[in-house]
């Protein structure tokens, strides 16, 4: 499964001549700022670790918070996401950081799909709230979920294989994550400091 090659190398000539040195160009560095990028993935580092996954109370309200200071979730999710939490009982807050701690450190598809169901109960189980925080604590491995980049990713790039909905799922997400991870090989490192970035790269060479 891969992106359209010839798409692919016009995009990075297209990207690399606007900025020469890919996202270490002083104007994508200020756009980078914008997203908080680097104290995010620190962020994420320090609240997720296995360690800090076994205060359940504690993880869970990190979670809202990672959410809510994301710029990358929609505005409308995050109270959502916060009010939904907040209304957990506590062994449902303990189901959620657990399917977490499986995402990010142990059986990643048993993970998935369990937090797919408990946020299905709330109306939440939407791509963004899925993929962010794996996005800010594995940023150069797992890919977070645009769902209007990644349709027009596979369809500008003709990506046949892949075939988006709603509704998240282990199959798509691993296909895509794929997708991005082999696709940054294929091109100059400077587009890819995080896959985050390299998906930033391909929204702005489609004109989004």
């Amino acid at each position: 499964m891969k992106l359209n090659q010839q798409k692919l190398k016009l995009a990075e000539a297209g990207f690399l001549h606007r900025y020469p040195d890919g996202f270490a160009d002083p104007e994508m560095q200020a756009i980078g700022k914008k997203h908080s990028m680097a104290k995010m993935m620190a962020q994420a580092e320090e609240y997720f670790s296995p360690s800090a996954l076994e205060d359940i109370n504690t993880a869970a309200d990190n979670m809202v918070k990672v959410v809510s200071r994301s710029s990358m979730v929609s505005m409308f999710e995050k109270p959502k996401f916060r009010d939904f939490v907040g209304s957990l009982s506590g062994g449902d807050r303990e189901f959620l950081v657990k399917s977490l701690g499986q995402i990010l450190h142990g059986q990643q598809q048993a993970g998935f799909e369990a937090m797919v169901d408990l946020l299905q109960t709330g109306k939440l189980a939407k791509w963004s709230i899925m993929t962010i925080i794996p996005a800010y604590y594995a940023p150069t491995a797992e890919v977070f979920v645009k769902p209007t980049t990644a349709k027009n990713v596979i369809v500008h790039f003709d990506v046949e294989e892949l075939i988006y909905k709603p509704l998240p799922s282990w199959a798509f997400y691993t296909g895509y994550r794929d997708l991005i991870n082999n696709a940054k090989t294929q091109v100059d490192a400077g587009l890819s400091p995080s896959n985050a970035a390299f998906s930033g790269f391909l929204m702005m060479s489609m004109g989004e």
